[in-house]
């Protein structure tokens, strides 16, 4: 690839995306959701938009919104100005994306464009999402558009988009893109009731999930979640909904509470609805038994022929059928959360007012060209639809769809007030009479409804139902909450705001203690050590690594799981009390953290490994990557650092939360640390103590000694550096989390380096004549680190033999690196490449290992080379002998163990066929 990110000799006249990734947590660029979108310009490079004939203006026709952007200035029209100025299409394009986003009614105004560095005419363009779907088109569509406002000498481009190029009378189309973007945001988006809750849990800084399309919300994490779909709660009785779903039901529990409802008769023919008129006598309102949203309802209903039409209308919707008198009054909805009222909202009939000169058509066209109206549920109102109950209403005012209203004259439309049906709403809530209010609340638990729409009739809410008549027509369970969001008239009501209170009272957490550990090497030992020791304290620990999820010991899922993925999966089981996430860099470059706020988040190390991938090159830009966690840490949090890795500890300035050092070779009387206990910080440091290496917390002026390090036996007698370093940081997050030294120690004398406790970790195995080790040591670093134990490994005193590697996707450098690096740890090197080729041409990472140990010495009887794992392991372990250390660093760890665990040692003779070295 050269500079511009395109293959060696290509040459691009246009656009071309290289990259895409959808950021649903924190990550390398900020901490809101955002989309990136890498781009190569090639040429265009040299052409910024002052140099671009015409560009500017056709932007602005095209998308006359761009010129109210402030972009960097504050105030509108910042951003015209930067492309008169001069500007590069990178930055047009995340405006444009920005843009269409809000013309599809998803408002977003957050994004930034910056230069790859060392990568001329590249650039990443990150912009706010709200629905990822509409995301997305949005990006593709704004490079379309972008292409297609270019010269005609540079309109190629290549961008794999969503949406084809806009074509139209100046070569584009924008508003059928806009439309396309609409129905997307509309199959998306929550309706306005789930929106309004979604957006009440965020304001309180509770994390919220989307579970399925239909709008099923996972309020907070682990065993603090809730579970909501619009106004029906995790806690709302099933019971409840289904005696509210029975309108007969409903009433005879308001009756037998003494509550005022309409008297009524269910039916099942239109005979029996006949002969119920005659006895209730006077207007009539003829509902099926268990419908909602005013379907199947027909009000003051009063002649034969009436009632046997309402009768069939309903019956279309339920078997039963309730007839009841008609109460008089206006209808209001009454929203009763947790047992209090929170809103009144009169509900107006879908109604149109004349003007003389158009028909009742007309005027529905005009009615429903309200922006706020939409289709369903999806808007704060909904569109007036003319089917045949509206035509029966007009009929009965002996009007016609045709006909022209005079000025000022209101038509009625329906005759249920439903917003679902047209219907509007004006604000009575701080005009209802506390008579009525009460009734309201006590029906709303006599029901048993968490959250209830009481639907009551009265001709004046301000006065006492007992005084003007009327009294209560239906108990909804799942009530809407557009009428009060946003009403017609009167000022909005957050009625979500009492839910999530009652979800969530400001003493309950929606939150469970979230650890996040990253570094280069140690992440899965360190969380596993972390995790033995919070079993102590809580009844159900989730933990991630690259071996898999798990709960307690049970495995959820195997494989590597440190991205951000498998943390949800854990935040989301309702049986997790604290997750320890192992999170890889990857995880974060591809999607950020799982995650928005840690409680405790720790940086291991940064040393080389991963270089050149993923645009990462250097230490300082794998330090910024890690540096995401400590971001991520919540303000009362911690940030757990080593104190011996100074890029480590220059992320401390990163931090909004209280940092935690550990170290092993540091001093408790360097300045910095000295500084920082005598602030009332907290260290954890490798220090003598009644003459034996142990662990000891430093906080304030206190001094407390917590494991000897004789006691750990994962640390070998204190020769495993690597393992001392990581109980240290163990106990660091441990003490974070309000865990005692006393509480901390216990489970450290009980970790060992077994399989079972720390598969893939130096995982000592004495079932052979020979000594096994396997560790998923795959960088240098941490294949030097294990080096630096061999004496103590090797207590045969035979030979030191190793099955050796490193993933394809590595620098050549690094490789070879690597293969330098076994050559005076190893009496005899097998070379294995499979399953980690990672896209190299097969037997490439065998080449370049062997270049690294020739440059090191290596003489051709001590290195083997086989292509495949389990061949390479066999070939290794048919090469020990008694007393020989086995040192086997492979990618599929559990397979490799049981391969070990099944060898069975052949005889001298055939052990020289082990090896074979392969074709190069």
């Amino acid at each position: 690839m050269n500079d511009l990110g395109f293959a060696d000799g290509e040459k691009r006249i246009g656009l071309h995306v290289l990259a895409r990734n959808v950021y649903r947590g924190p990550h390398l660029f900020g901490r809101l959701p955002m989309i990136r979108i890498q781009v190569a310009l090639g040429e265009l490079e040299a052409s910024p938009t002052d140099r671009l004939p015409d560009f500017t203006d056709r932007l602005l026709a095209a998308l006359p919104g761009l010129a109210r952007h402030g972009c960097s200035c504050p105030h509108e029209g910042g951003f015209p100005r930067r492309l008169r100025e001069g500007t590069w299409l990178g930055h047009v394009i995340e405006h444009v994306a920005l843009e269409l986003q809000t013309l599809a009614g998803s408002p977003v105004s957050r994004g930034k464009t910056r230069s790859v560095p060392g990568r001329p005419g590249v650039y990443n363009i990150l912009y706010r999402y709200l629905e990822e779907d509409v995301g997305l088109a949005a990006g593709a569509a704004a490079i379309a558009l972008v292409a297609a406002l270019l010269p005609v000498w540079f309109r190629r481009w290549d961008g794999g988009a969503l949406l084809p190029a806009p074509v139209g009378g100046d070569g584009l189309d924008v508003g059928a893109t806009v439309e396309h973007l609409i129905a997307l945001r509309r199959r998306s988006a929550l309706e306005p009731t789930t929106a309004s809750l979604a957006e009440a849990a965020r304001r309180r800084t509770i994390p919220v999930a989307r579970l399925d399309q239909q709008g099923l919300l996972l309020l907070g994490w682990g065993t603090r979640q809730q579970r909501l779909r619009a106004s029906i709660t995790g806690r709302t009785p099933q019971i409840a909904v289904s005696l509210a779903g029975n309108k007969d039901a409903t009433k005879a529990l308001l009756t037998a509470a003494g509550l005022p409802v309409p008297k009524g008769i269910v039916v099942r023919t239109v005979e029996d609805a006949l002969a119920a008129a005659q006895k209730l006598d006077g207007p009539l309102v003829i509902k099926p038994l268990d419908s909602n949203h005013g379907r199947g309802v027909s009000t003051f209903v009063e002649t034969p022929a009436d009632i046997g039409k309402a009768f069939d209308h309903a019956a279309k919707i339920s078997s039963r059928v309730i007839v009841e008198k008609h109460l008089p009054g206006n209808d209001h909805r009454m929203l009763v959360v947790d047992g209090k009222l929170v809103a009144v909202a009169e509900r107006v009939p879908a109604h149109v007012v004349g003007d003389g000169i158009r028909s009742v058509g007309e005027l529905i066209a005009f009615v429903n060209a309200d922006p706020r109206r939409g289709d369903g549920h999806e808007s704060m109102l909904t569109k007036i639809r003319v089917d045949a109950a509206l035509v029966d209403a007009l009929e009965k005012q002996g009007r016609t769809i045709e006909t022209v209203p005079g000025a000022g004259e209101h038509v009625l439309l329906r005759g249920t007030a439903n917003l679902s049906s047209g219907g509007t709403a004006i604000d009575r809530t701080k005009k209802v009479h506390p008579d009525n209010r009460l009734i309201a609340e006590m029906a709303a638990r006599a029901i048993g409804l968490d959250i209830a729409g009481i639907d009551f009739l009265s001709p004046d809410i301000a006065r006492s139902v007992n005084e003007t008549g009327g009294g209560i027509v239906e108990v909804n369970a799942a009530p809407g909450f557009r009428m009060h969001l946003a009403p017609s008239e009167g000022p909005a009501r957050d009625v979500a705001a009492p839910v999530i209170a009652m979800l969530y009272p400001q003493a309950m957490t929606s939150r469970i203690p979230v650890v996040a550990i990253t570094g280069t090497n140690g992440k899965s030992t360190t969380a596993r050590m972390v995790a033995a020791i919070l079993r102590g304290i809580y009844q159900t620990v989730g933990l991630t690594t690259t071996t898999g999820v798990y709960v307690n010991d049970l495995l959820l899922k195997s494989g590597d799981s440190s991205g951000p993925k498998s943390a949800r999966m854990l935040l989301h089981n309702p049986a997790v009390d604290v997750a320890v996430l192992e999170t890889a860099r990857g995880g974060i470059l591809r999607e950020g953290l799982g995650f928005d706020y840690a409680t405790v988040g720790a940086v291991l190390n940064i040393s080389e490994d991963h270089l050149g991938v993923g645009g990462i090159d250097t230490l300082e830009d794998l330090a910024a990557v890690k540096a995401v966690v400590v971001r991520s840490v919540a303000q009362r949090g911690f940030a757990v650092l080593n104190f011996d890795d100074r890029r480590v500890r220059a992320l401390a300035r990163r931090s909004r939360g209280r940092i935690i050092w550990f170290s092993r070779t540091g001093s408790i009387a360097h300045p910095v640390m000295a500084a920082h206990v005598a602030a009332s910080g907290r260290a954890i440091l490798l220090e003598e103590d009644s003459g034996a290496a142990s662990l000891v917390l430093y906080e304030g002026d206190q001094r407390t000694a917590i494991i000897p390090v004789s006691d750990m036996p994962a640390s070998l007698g204190g020769a495993a550096a690597f393992n001392v370093e990581n109980a240290l940081a163990a106990c660091a997050v441990a003490t974070a989390l309000g865990v005692t030294p006393e509480q901390i120690a216990k489970p450290l004398k009980r970790f060992t380096s077994n399989f079972t406790d720390n598969p893939g970790r130096f995982n000592i195995i004495d079932v052979h004549p020979f000594r096994v080790v396997i560790d998923y040591a795959h960088n240098i670093a941490s294949m030097r680190a294990l080096g630096h134990c061999l004496g103590n490994l090797n207590t045969g005193g035979g030979r030191s033999i190793g099955m050796v590697s490193m993933p394809g996707d590595r620098r050549d450098e690094d490789i070879m690196q690597m293969g330098a690096t076994a050559v005076p740890m190893l009496d005899h090197i097998v070379f294995r490449e499979g399953p980690d080729g990672r896209g190299r041409p097969r037997g490439e990472v065998l080449r370049l290992l062997e270049k690294g140990a020739r440059s090191a010495g290596a003489s051709a009887r001590q290195v083997s080379f086989v292509l495949e794992e389990r061949d390479a392991v066999l070939a290794t372990l048919r090469l020990a002998r008694p007393g020989d250390l086995v040192l086997l660093f492979p990618t599929r760890v559990e397979e490799v163990h049981g391969q070990v665990m099944a060898f069975q040692p052949e005889t001298p003779e055939s052990l020289s066929r082990g090896a074979v070295r392969a074709d190069k």
